[in-house]
């Protein structure tokens, strides 16, 4: 139980609820009221004549204190009472001595809900002392018996109102004369319905409330069970409410619009927008250099940097910027340490007024930051995780009221908030940056201009450039003027993607340098994606993966042979400007592993068009990818149609319209390439028994073809390179011996036998016979390589064309 208060009896409360009993001088129950009886259980008959000790629980009067009455009852406190049942009623008590009796009379509250009590009394005394609401208790002919009109003070003005609702007033005087009959009638018939009244509105004004406009409710007010006693009015002052609602209806819209956007500019602009004109006439933002290109800015205590910013965005309620205030875009000159500068950088929004803001900056930076008219200035800094990102300035000019502090306490929120969405807009800036400059980097030139091919890439990031993702195009010039064509998609977004995207481009070109078949090409790139995916941490395994198409163009077979894992087909358009769908059987995406991989074969005149690309490609439309590749074989006949077909540069951007209008949602790969072939008296080729005694039929072939071809500076270090390679054939591998010369911007001779044997150049000692064949070779040709095929290798070498100069 608590300590023994008087506090209890000052509560409100039922007089239904008051237990009452009466006792002699010696403590013995005389009287017994029925609340008691209904409290305790027991009923007049079995309690009058008994000592009021026996009600009490063993040692519940020891907690109060008092001086003792001649009942010995202490005057007031708190006790422990038995029911008849056995269990123990918490009262409150107080004992009253009749005058000129020896009898006393015991009142006694039971303190069922304590908490409850005190908690209403608490808000029924914040209710009445509050000076925003005029509250009235009127009796049942609706006259005036209570009010708080004495501590009443109207919100709007700031200043005390005589208050109109006085001590026997009616509620009809509280309105004009328009108004009175219809507030008394809805009064009224509050008390005889017991709906309540909210907020009612009446459409005059008293003339004693010229100016103001104020809102009525009402509530019925009652004695159990339910009689009514009177009814309770409250008239609330609209521009309180118009207020309150003006600034939820801010922070809503300020929620709602700014941080839609991922640019810092743009969310600059949002701020600026949302500001005017429903808080001030003219808004800036200021940001530091550093938050517009996503670094660092300055922490909260660096005082230095702060000013070091660019004017990003403005908003005027007139639709028009003053021409002498500085406009967006241009960095702000050297700031005078001024006293409101010092509070901004403590991170307080601060109010001032025009002139006082004029004097500090000083009359030559005043007109580029105070506009005419302006009275009253709003300065709030945009803090963010510890950062100083920048400065929010609200201006109100001409005949528009002073900012009043909820005013700044309201901009202070505001820009707390924006704050965040700025920083997110930074941060994803140098995310952003970061990505895009890593892609760049991994990315090959959008052009190639090969022998074999004439090649066209584009690559247009998801959501039009928020999303840098893993998809890529790569144009790897091979041996023998062939060429490997490849696109492929990472699966996922962001660095992560970009990253591996990188990893994956370097592996294929390094295989590529093998001259693998692309079905072998694919395996050994599956083979290091599960690597990739072991590495990886545990939950992240699933996400590592790829699909990516390969194809592999040989410019003298005029050969096209392509191998997809789990990629879209390339499409094909002849030469005439007909299409069609390269069938190709496609394998798993990367990563799966244990399925092979099928080669698909056919032979391009020169002149077709490959058209390879990413899903993203045929996802645009939001339709099934096999009903978007068959839109985009059609696209491409329109394009190319007649033979007359544009620029791969022309047909690309066509292509990707439709992903630079909308954003796409998956980032978007497109490589195009033109082929070409040699003509036929480019390529010359003989085929040899195995006999050593070929090898200066050999040489003798090679003269007089590169003699008919015009490159006599070529014929001795040719002769020299057949020669050994020709030799080594015969000796080590057999026949018979293929020998092929290509010419095109450089001299290709390829020596073909049917052995495996990988070729190794080392260094021959002085004491060697031999082992100095392929060391000269080496020494000869520019570059030289060996592949494989299905019935033995071929070691190739390339030399430049131009004579060698001295």
């Amino acid at each position: 139980m608590g300590s023994c208060t008087d506090d209890i009896w000052g509560q409100s409360f039922s007089l239904n609820d008051i237990v009452t009993g009466v006792l002699d001088d010696q403590g013995i129950v005389l009287c017994w009221s029925q609340a008691a009886a209904d409290l305790l259980g027991h009923t007049a008959e079995d309690i009058c004549g008994s000592p009021v000790w026996s009600l009490l629980a063993d040692g519940s009067l020891r907690r109060c204190q008092g001086r003792h009455h001649r009942t010995g009852i202490p005057p007031y406190g708190q006790a422990l009472l038995r029911h008849r049942s056995g269990h123990r009623v918490e009262v409150a008590f107080r004992t009253v001595p009749l005058q000129g009796s020896s009898l006393s009379v015991v009142l006694a509250l039971p303190l069922r809900h304590p908490a409850s009590r005190s908690r209403g009394s608490a808000f029924l005394r914040a209710l009445f002392t509050q000076g925003h609401i005029e509250v009235g208790i009127h009796d049942l002919d609706l006259r005036t018996v209570f009010t708080n009109a004495a501590s009443f003070t109207n919100v709007t003005s700031h200043v005390s109102h005589p208050s109109d609702l006085r001590l026997g007033s009616r509620v009809r005087e509280l309105f004009s004369p328009q108004d009175a009959q219809d507030a008394e009638s809805a009064v009224r018939q509050v008390v005889e319905t017991g709906m309540p009244l909210i907020g009612w509105e009446p459409q005059a004004r008293a003339p004693q409330r010229a100016g103001e406009q104020w809102s009525l409710s009402a509530f019925r007010l009652e004695e159990p069970p339910g009689r009514p006693t009177g009814v309770a009015t409250m008239l609330t002052p609209l521009a309180t409410r118009q207020r309150e609602r003006h600034r939820l209806d801010l922070l809503h819209e300020t929620s709602v619009r700014i941080g839609s956007s991922l640019d810092v500019l743009h969310t600059s602009q949002e701020l600026a927008e949302v500001l005017v004109p429903a808080l001030g006439d003219l808004a800036w933002v200021e940001l530091a250099y550093a938050t517009l290109t996503g670094d660092e800015p300055p922490k909260l205590s660096s005082a230095a940097g702060l000013w070091y910013t660019r004017r990003a965005a403005m908003a005027s309620a007139t639709g028009s910027i003053p021409s002498k205030l500085l406009q967006t875009g241009m960095t702000l000159p050297p700031m005078p340490d001024s006293p409101f500068l010092q509070r901004l950088r403590r991170g307080e929004t601060v109010l001032t007024s025009g002139r006082s803001a004029g004097e500090q900056l000083g009359p030559e930076l005043s007109p580029l930051f105070v506009p005419e008219g302006g009275h009253c200035v709003l300065y709030a800094p945009l803090f963010a995780r510890g950062l100083v990102l920048g400065v929010l300035v609200v201006w109100r000019t001409g005949c528009r009221d002073s900012f009043v502090e909820e005013d700044r306490e309201l901009l202070a929120e505001i820009a707390s908030r924006a704050a965040l969405s700025v920083d997110n807009a930074r941060r994803y800036t140098r995310e952003h940056r970061a990505a895009l400059a890593l892609q760049q980097r991994l990315l090959p030139r959008t052009t190639s201009d090969l022998p074999a091919v004439e090649a066209a890439g584009s690559y247009v990031p998801a959501s039009g450039g928020a999303d840098i993702g893993g998809d890529w195009f790569d144009v790897i010039p091979l041996p023998s003027l062939r060429v490997a064509l490849v696109v492929g998609d990472v699966v996922g977004h962001g660095l992560h993607a970009a990253a591996t995207m990188g990893r994956l481009r370097t592996a294929v070109q390094s295989i590529a340098d093998l001259e693998l078949e692309p079905d072998e090409l694919l395996t050994h790139v599956d083979d290091l994606v599960q690597r990739f995916a072991e590495e990886a941490d545990p939950a992240e395994r699933d996400t590592v993966g790829a699909t990516c198409l390969y194809a592999l163009y040989d410019p003298v077979a005029r050969r096209c042979a392509v191998a997809s894992a789990g990629h879209p087909p390339p499409v094909l358009v002849h030469p005439d400007g007909t299409t069609e769908v390269f069938e190709v059987l496609p394998g798993p995406p990367l990563g799966v592993g244990g399925m092979p991989f099928e080669v698909t074969s056919l032979q391009l005149e020169p002149g077709s068009i490959l058209a390879l690309y990413t899903d993203g490609l045929v996802t645009l439309g939001g339709q099934d990818i096999q009903g978007e590749v068959s839109r985009l074989t059609d696209r491409l006949a329109v394009l190319c149609a007649g033979g007359m077909a544009p620029s791969l540069r022309e047909i690309g951007r066509s292509l990707l319209s439709g992903a630079t209008e909308v954003p796409p949602r998956d980032d978007v790969a497109l490589l195009l390439a033109r082929t070409r072939a040699l003509p036929d008296d480019a390529t010359a080729a003989w085929q040899f028994p195995a006999d050593p005694a070929i090898v200066t039929e050999a040489r003798e072939d090679v003269t007089r073809q590169l003699t008919s071809w015009g490159l006599y500076h070529l014929v001795f270090t040719t002769e020299l390179v057949v020669s050994e390679l020709v030799t080594n054939a015969i000796r080590y591998a057999g026949g018979p011996v293929s020998l092929r010369l290509i010419r095109d911007d450089v001299l290709v001779c390829e020596v073909s036998d049917p052995s495996n044997t990988q070729p190794r150049l080392r260094r021959a000692r002085w004491t060697d016979e031999g082992g100095r064949g392929l060391y000269l070779v080496a020494q000869l040709t520019t570059r030289w390589g060996s592949r494989y095929g299905q019935t033995g290798k071929t070691i190739w070498t390339e030399q430049s064309l131009s004579p060698a100069t001295e």
